[in-house]
């Protein structure tokens, strides 16, 4: 077997010739071409980078201030209602208007709170509850004594209150 004598002919060295220059050529222009996407495609990631950085910095800082402004608004919390509740005015026999009117009584009494911070407020409890206790309720021409069972303090201030039949 013999390999065809095309070393002699100059359109086929011709060929041959623009086929190794051109894919040499076609070589070189996509290393090129591709080196230039990479590049571009780095630079893009370095900057995204950065500005995910960036962003989680500002992220974190915005976090921080909003805690530090929560627990400067639960430090400065003040008292904007009072609610009194009467528990066992059914034992006594009482109407509701009269307990309803008793309670109103009692929230007028505490009106003084309004808008005084939470902290001050139950610093003095104790104050608060001997004040609530010493007061004499008088009921349908029949006076009662009352009796602080539980108090919550926030920004509604709900107090449940007993009350007992004088002797």
């Amino acid at each position: 077997m013999r390999i065809p004598p095309y070393h002699r002919a100059p359109t086929w060295q011709r060929f041959f010739a623009g086929a190794a220059l051109g894919g040499l050529i076609s070589w070189v222009m996509f290393f090129y071409m591709h080196g230039v996407q990479q590049e571009k495609q780095i630079r893009t990631i370095h900057e995204q980078r950065e500005e995910i950085k960036d962003l989680n910095g500002e992220i974190a800082i915005w976090e921080q201030d909003y805690k530090k402004l929560n627990q400067q608004n639960e430090e400065i919390l003040t008292i904007q209602e009072v609610e009194v509740k009467i528990t066992n005015g059914k034992t006594y026999s009482l109407d509701q208007l009269s307990i309803a009117e008793a309670e109103d009584v009692i929230e007028d009494d505490l009106s003084s709170l309004l808008a005084k911070d939470v902290v001050s407020v139950y610093n003095g409890k104790m104050l608060l509850i001997k004040s609530i206790e010493n007061k004499k309720l008088i009921i349908n021409k029949k006076r009662y004594d009352l009796e602080v069972v539980e108090i919550m303090f926030y920004t509604k201030m709900n107090i449940e209150i007993k009350v007992k039949r004088n002797s």
